[in-house]
């Protein structure tokens, strides 16, 4: 990626580029450097929170508001899609309007869609307010570092990144413990509310420091349909995927979205080689290297996004911990993954990136077999052993797999090539807890019976078949029904925890096997042409 200061990733000149090589106009906090850093740390910082925080909170939405296995998983997917397919489009926006302007817009309506989910009280709008939730992350991490680039001089540059790289990890480790505080000495809904004196306090700093910078002189076309083509896509295909166990495979309506998946891509793919400004240029592809990347990225975010959307059930639901204790427990994960990736960049520099990949994917690989063998009763020895390990094997691969995608990019297209990266983590995490998902309801479904028949339980009524198999897949035991003895109402807890764990076991082994394949795509990384200068690690 480019150095040079003033100059966005893209190989345009950045309107919000100061004139005077990165330094801030004299007499003023006005475009200072490192005023500039603390405040687009700020709003970083909600974003980053926000992908850990609220998977603490899972388990209280689904409690409170009675929601179902697949709608809680909107409330994770609909804010990774929304991210995933605005990211690459929400650079453009900054090009265009200023990425002082599309930062400030991106803070304001991250903290707005964050109260509006404190106050909104139902999941479908919850849902809704997470995809404006999205949508906003979205425009606040390109325009961040653009004006990081815009500010900094070259020599500074790569301190300035270190930091900023420093404040999302710190941000995604304390999610798990901020969130387990106010979880259970609050509420769930406080969980969306710390967003905003944050979101206020980056706004009133940035439009105080940050440069108003100059709108791009010439205009630029967008790719609607290709935003529209690929959002299609995806909809479609994460839909098809969580209805399925409900639907079925065979059944009209699943192999409908899916088929409407398959058209939307193939669309978009054609769309793209037509496109006087395509949405993402598909002669990216051609390299090799870049595109084992990015196949990387998405199938490292599939095993540990979707892996970890049922560790929050476990350790509460079957666990019995509280918020606070759950969140603790997986802190050996996020340490781990920050005191790991600047040693992981270090050895990165000095071997290349496919030796670390490989390694790192094999790890993790090693980790999520080793999840997939809990049982109910495991320790925190145990538990703390797999999370590290864990976290040991991801963050090489997110330091590396963005040294791979933006140095094997041409250097024109390094903003693309860096919204691909993130866009590839968004998409990879909202299919991984997609699928599992889809996996963990199916094997829930499949021995649950099974399951109540050998705990010689009274036979169900197929409507009570099917809430105690709902509570199941998130791993909740119902309380039992007025006057059931004590042993019947442990038996009937046990074949719940029981049919959870093994659909958690399953999960995880499907997971593994996924890490498995992402280390032998890892083989085909190289260290590309174009790597030179700072690198971001986010």
């Amino acid at each position: 990626m480019s150095s040079q200061t003033g100059t966005v990733a893209s190989g345009t000149p950045d309107p919000s580029a100061p004139r005077n090589g990165g330094q801030a106009p004299s007499g003023g906090i006005r475009g200072r450097p490192w005023l500039t850093l603390v405040t687009v740390a700020f709003g970083v910082a909600m974003v980053a929170l926000d992908g850990t925080i609220v998977a603490i909170a899972n388990p209280a939405i689904q409690k409170d508001l009675g929601a179902s296995l697949a709608d809680v998983q909107w409330i994770t997917n609909g804010y990774l899609l929304a991210l995933a397919v605005s990211l690459i489009t929400a650079g453009k926006l900054g090009d265009r309007f200023g990425h002082r302007q599309t930062f400030l817009a991106g803070v304001v309506g991250f903290a707005a869609a964050s109260a509006a989910i404190g106050f909104a009280g139902s999941v479908p709008l919850i849902i809704t307010f997470r995809v404006l939730q999205g949508i906003c992350g979205a425009l606040l991490m390109p325009a961040a570092l653009g004006l990081l680039r815009a500010s900094f001089p070259a020599e500074r540059l790569n301190a300035a990144i270190g930091i900023w790289g420093a404040v999302i990890g710190a941000s995604t480790a304390a999610g798990p413990i901020v969130g387990g505080l106010l979880v259970e000495h609050v509420n769930w809904e406080s969980v969306f509310f710390i967003n905003v004196p944050v979101g206020l306090l980056s706004l009133a700093m940035g439009l105080l420091i940050l440069l108003p910078g100059r709108v791009a002189d010439r205009p630029r076309s967008f790719d609607f349909l290709g935003i529209l083509l690929l959002s299609g896509a995806m909809f479609c295909l994460v839909w098809a995927i969580i209805k399925a166990p409900d639907w079925q495979w065979g059944d009209a309506k699943t192999l409908t979205f899916l088929g409407g998946a398959l058209i939307a891509f193939l669309g978009f793919g054609f769309w793209q080689t037509r496109a006087k400004e395509p949405l993402l240029p598909l002669s990216l592809f051609r390299s090799v290297p870049l595109t084992a990347g990015t196949v990387l990225m998405v199938l490292m975010a599939f095993g540990f996004m979707g892996g970890i959307f049922f560790v929050t059930f476990y350790l509460q639901n079957v666990g019995e911990l509280s918020p606070v204790d759950s969140g603790l427990r997986l802190l050996p994960l996020t340490a781990m993954m920050i005191v790991a990736s600047p040693l992981a960049g270090a050895v990165i520099t000095r071997v290349g990136p496919r030796v670390p990949l490989v390694s790192a994917m094999v790890l993790a690989a090693v980790a999520m077999f080793g999840m997939s063998t809990l049982d109910a009763d495991s320790g925190v020895a145990v538990t703390s052993l797999w999370f590290a390990l864990l976290g040991l094997g991801l963050a090489p691969v997110m330091v590396g797999a963005t040294e791979v995608i933006v140095g094997n990019a041409p250097p024109q297209h390094a903003g693309v090539a860096g919204g691909l990266q993130q866009s590839a983590m968004q998409v990879g995490g909202s299919l991984g807890t997609a699928v599992l998902g889809a996996v963990m309801a199916s094997r829930v479904g499949s021995v649950f019976a099974g399951n109540w028949r050998d705990a010689q339980l009274p036979p169900l009524s197929p409507g009570q078949e099917a809430g105690l198999k709902a509570s199941a897949e998130v791993g909740l035991a119902p309380p039992p029904p007025k006057g059931t003895p004590e042993q019947a109402a442990e038996a009937m807890k046990h074949v719940v925890h029981d049919s959870f764990m093994s659909g958690m076991t399953l999960a995880f082994t499907c997971a593994g096997i996924v890490a498995a394949l992402a280390a032998g795509v890892a083989f085909f990384t190289s260290r590309g042409a174009n790597d030179a200068g700072p690198s971001v690690h986010v």
